[in-house]
């Protein structure tokens, strides 16, 4: 199916690039061979619903209150439980966003579904094995065959700069929002991941569930001109009613180890795509560097491998969790999403997974992230794919030693070796040939 870029431009789109200005992405590789980004064919899991609507082998329902947001959660296997609630004005229909009318975020491990209250369109980004984020929207007006529309550029002013490790990706933003919304631009603001401080976490969402003596910054609003609040006050909440009528969404809350998920999967995507990203560019230019200088076919140059090096390591970073915030009170959710995002774990005999949900010290009991199991990883080309899993061998039999991953203990690292080895096909076969040589 061929998608054909739709491109409104309301006067409100005015102040979003104004806001993502900070982060705007200046024309990138990846518009050129070998990424070709926008002309290459995706099949990522918008791609392929869209290509079953259109062959009529899959049927999008439309719902009075919420459009077509129960039926696409449906079919594209996202859980209800997963919603989080974001009040800032930091995303495409922003005049649809306040405190009172919060956008709605619902995930799984590779589509991320956006819904305003009486919005224009559903926001979706998902992830394509080989070409990483992709981007799309779909009418909420009723129509006898939905059409999602890709995005050719827009989204990317946004989701392709620094803060997504400079590929097309995925953020999660901490701001200081006044009471309409408006983030105090001034203030700054706050990439957030696994290894954020909790007090600058969530600026502009709202959270639910319990968190202890720590403090961050949602459920409030930033007044006055000193850029601060009282994080006293949005703490520990287990409803929103003081907020929102919460019967305008599918779930009554925004729990809080959803948004903890959500932040480490977002950048563990962004660090895959880089990966792949980088690697295929520096081997396309060491393969058109052998043809100039004579070097036999496929050689790999010493600045290739430097690159491709680089990448492994954040990867590996991102991986094990290093530098993660340590956890100082126990986390609890408001809703199912805790128990419905460790159903979904690939278990070894004894039952383990590295789904398993830690959240009294951590985010997860075995810390190393479960998007080793995706097609995205899997999909990383060979030479920094194979290099990630033999030196992911190395640090968790000891062998690497270095501080870097001096969080993991001993027993973590044997705990993960073994659900590795029972669930990770390709980490099995670097064990063995590692025992073998």
């Amino acid at each position: 199916m061929r998608f054909t870029a739709v491109i409104r431009w309301p006067t409100p789109m005015l102040l979003l690039l104004v806001l993502c200005s900070i982060a705007a992405a200046q024309p990138g590789n990846f518009e050129r061979p070998p990424i070709d980004y926008y002309n290459t064919p995706v099949h990522d899991p918008i791609a392929k619903l869209a290509e079953r609507v259109e062959a009529g082998e899959a049927d999008l329902s439309y719902d009075p209150q919420f459009g077509y947001l129960k039926s696409v959660l449906d079919a594209l296997d996202v859980p209800q439980s997963s919603q989080t609630l974001v009040f800032s004005k930091t995303s495409l229909q922003l005049n649809r966003i306040s405190p009172h009318r919060p956008r709605a975020l619902y995930f799984n491990d590779d589509v991320y579904v956006g819904y305003c209250q009486d919005g224009d369109v559903l926001e979706f980004a998902a992830t394509d094995a080989k070409q990483g984020a992709m981007f799309y929207t779909l009418s909420q007006d009723q129509q006898r065959k939905p059409e999602f529309i890709r995005d050719r550029g827009n989204c990317l002013s946004c989701h392709a700069s620094s803060r997504t490790q400079n590929v097309p990706g995925y953020l999660v933003r901490s701001v200081f929002a006044d009471a309409s919304g408006r983030p105090k631009l001034g203030s700054g603001t706050f990439l957030t991941d696994q290894t954020s401080p909790f007090k600058d976490r969530w600026g502009g969402w709202y959270v639910t569930g319990q968190h202890g003596s720590m403090r961050h910054m949602g459920n409030t609003i930033c007044t006055g001109d000193e850029f601060t609040f009282d994080r006293d006050l949005g703490a520990n909440k287990q409803s929103l009613e003081d907020y929102i009528r919460t019967d305008a969404y599918l779930q009554p809350g925004s729990d809080i180890v959803a948004l903890m998920v959500l932040e480490h999967q977002t950048q563990m995507h962004n660090a895959i795509a880089a990966a792949n990203y980088e690697t295929r560019e520096a081997l396309h230019q060491s393969f058109q560097m052998n043809e100039l200088l004579e070097r036999p076919e496929g050689h790999i140059s010493d600045s290739a491998r430097r690159r491709i090096t680089a990448v492994a390591d954040s990867v590996l970073e991102h991986l094990l969790m290093c530098d993660e915030f340590r956890l100082t009170d126990p986390v609890t959710g408001s809703s199912e999403f805790a128990a419905d995002f460790a159903a979904n774990g690939i278990a070894d005999s004894r039952g383990r997974s590295l789904r398993d949900l830690d959240l009294k010290t951590r985010l997860f009991k075995y810390p190393c992230s479960y998007l080793i199991h995706s097609p995205a990883f899997a999909a990383m080309p060979d030479p920094v794919r194979e290099q990630v899993i033999t030196r992911l061998v190395a640090i968790l039999e000891g062998r690497d030693t270095s501080d870097r991953y001096a969080h993991l203990t001993p027993k973590l690292r044997r705990e993960i070796v073994e659900i590795l080895k029972a669930t990770q096909p390709e980490f099995r076969s670097a064990v063995g040939q590692q025992e073998r040589s």
